[in-house]
C-alpha cells in the first residue's frame, strides 16, 4: 500500500437512536489501491462509506480522507470524492448527455464541455449519448453512474454494490474499468456481496453488525481463520448434508452444484467426525483449501448481532 494514505481513520463511531450501527471502525487504503468491502445486508458497510465521503459526520473517532479531516472538513472531502450509490441515482428522463452536463453543472465545473465529451468517450457511452437514461439496462445505467463519478476527477471513488442486478459481462467490463482507474492512481473503496468480485480486489475488509472483523489480502483473510475443509462428491448429497450439519466439530455444510463442502476448525475434530462418512464408498472425500465464501460464513456465525 502507497506510504501516503488516501483515507486513514481510526475508532469511528455511529449511532442512530439506540443502534451502534458502526463501531470503533479503523482502515488504510492507499492510492492505486482497488479495496474490497464486504458484509452482510445491515452491517454498516454503506455508513461506514458515508462517513469516509462527508455524507455523515461520526459521533466519535478520527482520521483523515484525501488529507482532509473526517469530522471537521467534511465539504471539501465531498469535492474530491466520486460516490455511486447502490441504486442509480441520476434523472432518467434526462438523456445520458443531459445527465452528465447536469451533474457537471452541480459541481460548478467551467469546462463542462471538454468534461463530458471526456467521460462519454472513457465509458464508451457515444453511440448512446442521446438516449433516456430510463430507457437504459442496468449495465448502461451502471457505466452512466460511473461517468457522473469520474466527471470532477476524483482522487477516490467509493462504490456501494455497483454491480448489484447486472450481467457478467457488464460486471466483467466495470471491474476492467475499476482495475484502469487504480492503475492510474485513483483509489478505490467498493463494496460488494460477490465472492469473485472480492477476490479481484487487492486488500478487502468483512463487517459484521458495525465491527470490522478482518481485513488485509484473499490469501491472509482465509489463511487467519484456520478454516479445514472437505469437498464431496457421490449420491443424495442433501441426505448427506442433514447428517453432517448434527456432527461435532463440523462447522458449516454447503451444497456446491454436485459436491458437497464440510469445514471446520479443528482438522483433528473434523476427522474424527468425518471417519463414518468416508467409510462409505458411495462418496469421494477430498481435502481442499477453503474459499472466500467459507470465511466469511464462518466470521458471519462469530459476530455478535446488534439488533438482538
Amino acid at each position: 500500500m502507497n506510504a501516503d494514505p488516501v483515507i486513514d481513520v481510526q475508532g469511528l463511531n455511529k449511532h442512530f437512536g439506540d443502534k451502534h450501527v458502526v463501531r470503533d471502525f479503523s482502515l488504510r487504503v492507499g492510492r492505486g489501491e482497488v479495496f474490497g468491502f464486504l458484509g452482510p445486508n445491515g452491517s454498516g458497510k454503506t455508513t461506514a462509506i458515508r462517513m469516509l465521503c462527508g455524507l455523515l459526520t461520526p459521533d466519535s473517532g478520527s482520521g483523515r480522507c484525501l488529507g482532509y479531516d473526517v469530522i471537521r472538513e467534511s465539504y471539501a472531502i465531498k469535492r474530491e470524492v466520486g460516490y455511486m450509490t447502490q441504486r442509480f441515482s441520476l434523472w432518467e428522463d434526462l438523456t445520458i448527455r443531459e445527465n452528465l452536463e447536469f451533474v457537471a453543472r452541480m459541481y460548478g465545473m467551467r469546462e463542462r464541455k471538454p468534461a463530458v465529451d471526456r467521460a462519454v468517450e472513457q465509458l464508451g457511452l457515444g453511440a448512446r449519448q442521446h438516449q433516456l437514461a430510463g430507457a437504459l439496462s442496468g449495465g448502461w445505467k451502471q457505466r452512466l453512474a460511473l461517468a457522473g463519478c469520474l466527471l470532477h476527477k476524483p482522487k477516490l471513488l467509493l462504490l456501494d454494490e455497483p454491480t448489484a442486478g447486472v450481467d457478467p459481462q457488464a460486471r466483467r467490463d466495470f471491474w476492467q474499468e475499476i482495475h484502469r482507474l487504480a492503475a492510474g492512481g485513483i483509489a478505490v473503496l467498493v463494496s460488494t456481496h460477490y465472492m469473485d468480485e472480492a477476490e479481484r480486489c487487492h486488500r478487502l475488509a468483512y463487517i459484521a453488525y458495525g465491527n470490522l472483523l478482518s481485513t488485509g489480502t484473499v490469501d491472509e483473510v482465509i489463511a487467519r481463520q484456520r478454516l479445514v475443509t472437505w469437498v464431496v462428491s457421490g449420491p443424495d448429497l442433501w441426505q448427506l448434508e442433514a447428517q453432517l450439519h448434527s456432527c461435532e466439530g463440523v462447522e458449516q455444510v454447503t451444497l456446491f452444484g454436485t459436491t458437497l463442502h464440510v469445514t471446520g476448525i479443528d482438522a483433528a475434530v473434523l476427522e474424527k467426525a468425518i471417519a463414518p462418512y468416508r467409510a462409505d464408498d458411495r462418496y469421494r472425500w477430498t481435502p481442499s483449501r477453503a474459499t472466500l465464501e467459507d470465511v466469511f460464513l464462518q466470521l458471519m456465525k462469530q459476530a455478535p448481532d446488534n439488533y438482538q
